[in-house]
């Protein structure tokens, strides 16, 4: 396995990939310096940093017992620029899978044609943040590999580009700790699985409801929910991830996670139009502007019926008085009775309060047109909301995935380019430039009525301080950090629990969140999504019972290995029937589309070899079912196809 990056991912993606999947390893970190150019400082320590994360990683994986990695220590090569022949010294051509999870997506996209040229047989795994791109990507780079190799197509499955974004695999779990903090969603098929952590039995609680099955069982002893879901375990027994029924039975007054529902998912909305033809009343005058007119509008037509009750004017004519009385045009009522002459008095009154009013609505609509594309403060009586922290590839996804799920957001930037601002412009959502650390930006987003605080800037220390002035702001805040460091998120869980011990409080790592599902695309299979249990992962993914002992030819309750995997749907469609991607919904103009897997299984059903299964699955558990497969062939360039590079 080749892994090329340039941040933390490809730190952990290459620790995955040798722990967990046993598998030779090759990691390309770009250079300290670039050649023939002088260093740049913020460039330069970021690479130095990683490369040092990357050596001292690969450092602590000494050469494995395994006889397939006996004396293959892991290997860690610097290049400025990946080029072909930075690929070519990695062994792209005998390569496996090669993963390009660079942050920059041209990079990506560049080595990515690169390496399909040196060996069609790569399984490529492609980070990229742009899902239409990837997808144009994938179907370009698929089809150059089936023209360079026509025996390719029997093996799609092992030869797919698959392109996978952190920012997407995050985002659910990120949000859903911002909602909630006790639901997980997984979407596949078209469909949602949810996950929802349970309250403890014992202690005079009623059980809970059963759900579809236990997925997990948390590591607290008692109710609190500030404690489910932290990195100190110390004095707790660890959590237990897809327990058997004697574990399941023995965990009193511990929490658990379990697979409660799976629904349809809705299909996405096109975007509305910022300038619609309709536009409402409320977005182009003030609520005082609107009442203004009304009270207004109602004096005079009530100065219409008293002119039409005091004179022997017909309605129109009245009217018409009205009208001119208004505006001040010279018609005294000279000669007139009393009661004209008073009417008239307060008709020209009441038009000299119109003219303000008038000219605040016309003020008010073209500020409103002005700013259509403008960014939106926080109002005023605005509560109980979500402060979204930092803007960049993941807060956008997340802002997005918020939106999409009704939940009102309040964001805050400091940088007014950042990759969200479009976004928070589009969707019209509220958001507060400037630096977190200054005063009076979080009092700006109104964090002191929200509830609950989502810190995902990519610094960990950012995170931790903005956290830390919010909880001084509200004690009570629902807080989740972003934060990579292990050890740094098992301080961070226990200070803060010390100092609010009622108060919820997350901790979430995205490449931790990520590294699975891009690890186990380059093992050939699909990862459909992942679910935090603590700092843990549990995996949702999919794969057929052929070539796997440990699945074909045994019933769905003899499959399960607990700790390890859980068969939790079966889809026994015939191959060349059933969608090929579990991870898409049908399409809107298939007519018939393919029936998906059945969640509610008979236990004693027999797995059979055409069938195709979702698992949930530990790292580990994915990792030895992936490893019982027959080993891949190194793909050997042929003359005619190595004589043209």
């Amino acid at each position: 396995m080749v892994v090329c990056g340039d941040d933390a991912l490809a730190e952990r993606l290459g620790t995955e990939l040798r722990e967990l999947y046993r598998t030779q390893v090759t990691i390309v970190v770009p250079s300290t310096r670039a050649a023939g150019e002088p260093a740049q400082g913020g460039g330069r320590m970021r690479a130095a940093a990683l490369l040092s994360r990357v050596q001292a990683a690969m450092g602590r994986l000494a050469p494995s017992d395994d006889d397939s990695l006996a004396g293959q220590a892991p290997r860690v090569m610097e290049a400025a620029v990946l080029s072909e022949d930075v690929l070519t010294e990695a062994g792209v051509a005998r390569a496996d899978a090669l993963a390009l999870v660079h942050d920059d997506d041209e990079t990506n996209i560049r080595a990515a044609l690169a390496a399909r040229r040196l060996n069609p047989r790569l399984r490529l795994v492609i980070r990229l943040f742009d899902r239409k791109l990837g997808q144009h990507l994938a179907q370009l780079l698929d089809q150059a590999a089936a023209l360079a190799q026509p025996d390719l197509a029997a093996e799609s499955l092992d030869t797919s580009t698959t392109i996978l974004s952190d920012a997407d695999t995050a985002a659910p779990a990120l949000a859903a700790t911002a909602v909630a903090g006790t639901g997980k969603v997984v979407q596949a098929d078209g469909l949602l699985l949810r996950a929802v952590e349970r309250a403890p039995r014992g202690r005079g609680l009623a059980p809970a409801t059963p759900g579809l099955c236990t997925l997990a069982i948390l590591s607290s002893s008692n109710n609190d929910p500030s404690d489910t879901e932290g990195s100190d375990t110390s004095g707790q027994e660890e959590p237990l991830l897809l327990p058997d029924d004697q574990e399941i039975a023995a965990a009193v007054g511990r929490g658990s996670v379990v697979l409660d529902t799976v629904t349809p998912t809705e299909r996405a909305l096109p975007p509305r139009r910022l300038a619609a033809r309709a536009l409402p009343l409320g977005s182009l005058f003030s609520r005082r502007v609107r009442w203004s007119l009304a009270v207004l509008v109602i004096c005079v037509l009530g100065l219409a019926l008293a002119t039409w009750a005091t004179t022997e004017s017909n309605p129109w004519r009245a009217g018409y008085l009205t009208m001119l009385d208004l505006f001040a045009i010279d018609d005294p009522a000279i000669g007139e009775p009393a009661a004209r002459q008073i009417i008239q008095l307060l008709t020209g009154f009441a038009g000299l309060l119109l003219l303000p009013v008038l000219m605040a609505a016309v003020l008010e609509a073209m500020g409103t047109f002005r700013t259509a594309s403008a960014l939106r403060r926080p109002p005023r009586g605005l509560s109980g909301h979500v402060v979204l922290l930092g803007l960049g590839k993941i807060g956008t996804r997340v802002l997005a995935r918020l939106h999409e799920l009704g939940v009102p957001v309040v964001c805050v930037e400091e940088n007014p380019e950042a990759r969200g601002i479009p976004l928070a412009r589009r969707l019209r959502v509220p958001t507060v430039i400037g630096d977190v650390r200054d005063e009076g930006v979080l009092e700006a987003a109104k964090v002191s009525r929200s509830h609950a605080f989502l810190a995902l800037t990519s610094l960990d220390t950012t995170n931790l301080e903005a956290a830390l002035y919010a909880r001084s702001v509200k004690p009570n805040l629902q807080v989740s950090l972003r934060l990579y460091d292990d050890a740094f998120a098992t301080a961070v869980y226990r200070t803060l629990r010390a100092a609010h011990p009622r108060a919820l409080t997350r901790s979430r790592s995205v490449t931790t969140l990520a590294a699975p599902a891009f690890a186990g695309a380059m093992m050939g299979r699909q990862v459909l999504g992942a679910i935090p249990v603590e700092r843990r992962v549990l995996l949702f993914a999919a794969l057929d019972v052929a070539g796997h002992p440990h699945l074909e030819g045994r019933t769905v309750a003899a499959s399960f290995r607990a700790g390890a995997w859980r068969v939790v749907a079966v889809d026994s469609t015939a191959p060349g029937e059933r969608r090929t991607d579990l991870g898409t919904a049908p399409e809107e103009d298939e007519s018939d589309p393919a029936p998906g897997p059945v969640w509610e299984m008979d236990p004693d059903y027999v797995l059979r070899p055409t069938d195709r299964v979702v698992l949930a699955a530990t790292r580990r558990g994915l990792a030895e079912l992936l490893d019982s497969q027959p080993p891949h062939t190194a793909y050997s360039p042929p003359s005619t196809y190595a004589s043209r590079q």
